[in-house]
């Protein structure tokens, strides 16, 4: 047996922990000496004990935890709690990175305003290509609801074009338009530039117009830092006499595996006054 010190280092928690979960009938001592007091528990008790935490750590409480384990749960309905749990776990760090990187992002804005260099946009006529293209909506035009939707849409493009036997297609064009629900929705348009007679089931094939004014910028880096460019981009719009006409479109130049890497042409279609 081991004292309640001994038992509480083996299960990596506190002393305090083990005396309270026996004060609520949770995890009772095997033994208590009846005339010091002393808790003594037995190495079978830790499975109990391992239980206990995992089952805390799936956000139930004490009284909940009681109860499931009097309801004797089994070790593989447990594990399968835990897996699920843990997806969790990693759906919310995900989320959280994302926002993060939008956070610096908008940082990067604020300390920027006014000193990025607006030499490199460029006023150019963007001609008409035949893409294939994926659609979906988005919940604003932000990027924590765009690029949830976006990311699929192109993994499935390029794996269709792939099963397909395509050769020669790409770089990917990213375009968008008003979903016309009045909620500020986005249709997602990730379309990718394929040769002429193309054709692959459920993958509409079109030919995408031109754009006979366009003023566009290059952006290197990740899609989630692009604001302090697209911004750049907005105060030359307004500053040199034009006015936009629609959403930007997005041109993937380059899209190694390191996205910090990227290279992307934003055009954003304009007109004079």
């Amino acid at each position: 047996m081991f004292t309640i010190g001994d038992f509480a280092r083996h299960g990596r928690v506190s002393v305090r922990m083990l005396r309270h979960y026996d004060a609520i009938g949770l995890l009772r001592p095997a033994r208590v000496d009846p005339h010091s007091g002393y808790r003594f528990y037995e190495a079978a008790q830790l499975a109990r004990l391992n239980r206990v935490i995992a089952l805390k750590d799936l956000g139930f409480t004490l009284d909940q935890v009681q109860s499931i384990l009097d309801e004797q749960v089994g070790a593989e309905e447990l594990r399968g709690m835990l897996r699920l749990r843990r997806a969790e776990l990693e759906e919310a760090l995900e989320r959280s990175r994302a926002l993060l990187a939008q956070v610096g992002a908008r940082l990067r804005a604020i300390e920027s305003e006014g000193r990025m260099s607006t030499q490199d946009v460029v006023v150019k006529k963007i001609p008409a290509v035949r893409i294939a293209e994926l659609s979906g909506i988005a919940a604003s035009f932000g990027p924590e609801h765009i690029t949830p939707v976006i990311s699929p849409l192109y993994e499935e493009l390029c794996g269709r074009l792939e099963s397909a036997g395509i050769t020669g297609w790409g770089p990917g064009i990213a375009y968008y338009e008003d979903a016309g629900r009045g909620d500020g929705s986005v249709l997602v348009h990730a379309g990718m530039t394929v040769p002429e007679g193309t054709a692959v089931e459920g993958l509409e094939v079109l030919v995408l117009p031109g754009i006979e004014e366009a003023a566009t910028i290059v952006h290197r880096g990740p899609m989630e830092a692009l604001l302090p460019t697209a911004q750049t981009l907005a105060s030359w719009i307004e500053a040199n006499g034009y006015t936009s006409t629609g959403y930007a479109r997005e041109l993937y130049l380059e899209v190694p595996e390191d996205k910090a890497k990227w290279v992307t042409e934003f055009q954003e279609p304009v007109t004079r006054g």
